[in-house]
């Protein structure tokens, strides 16, 4: 199991518990909880069997009903990426150290011919449709968007960078850099 899988199966369960810990707490039925919340009452018996999961919205409008209030704590959580990935990200990330309104106007020549190389090299999606991404982004002039997608490590930018018009514009001594690090 993943340590991804494994917070989201203990969120799952503690939703169930917090919610089964307040009502045992304000000795309320899942009858009473149903009619105040509007929630059938079968709902609530599968929320906290774990039949059916319980979404934050759900549990904070029970937990409301009963006098409480949900509050979630965010942890950062290191994400892993495998090896080309990875180093993908760790160039794109240090070129976004560069990036600002001006050296994006600087970089559009070369991002331009990079992409038009793609094109005439690349097949199938979403790679296709990411290379149009790319277009729309550079066009846009929209560094903070363009910044996102260097330095995201959501899947939709993880897929971008597969096809990244961003080649030659690291200088060489940072890029060797990168990579040696990476090593």
């Amino acid at each position: 199991m993943r340590y991804s899988d494994y917070c989201y199966t203990r969120d799952m369960s503690n939703r169930r518990e917090t919610l089964r810990e307040v009502i045992l707490k304000t000795g309320m039925t899942q009858t009473e909880l149903s009619r105040i919340s509007g929630v059938r009452q079968p709902s609530i018996s599968q929320y906290l069997s774990g039949r059916v999961e319980m979404s934050d919205d759900m549990l904070d409008r029970l937990l409301s009903c009963m006098g409480y209030r949900l509050e979630v704590v965010r942890r950062p959580v290191q994400h892993e990426l495998g090896r080309s990935p990875k180093r993908s990200w760790q160039l794109h990330r240090q070129l976004s150290t560069h990036l600002t309104p001006e050296t994006l106007d600087e970089w559009r020549p070369t991002i331009l011919r990079n992409l038009q190389r793609l094109r005439g090299s690349t097949q199938g999606q979403p790679h296709l449709r990411n290379l149009d991404r790319w277009q729309h982004l550079i066009e846009d002039e929209d560094p903070l968007r363009l910044r996102r997608v260097m330095t995201g490590l959501d899947p939709d930018s993880v897929q971008m960078r597969e096809v990244s018009p961003m080649g030659g514009l690291l200088p060489q001594d940072e890029r060797s850099k990168v990579l040696e690090l990476a090593h």
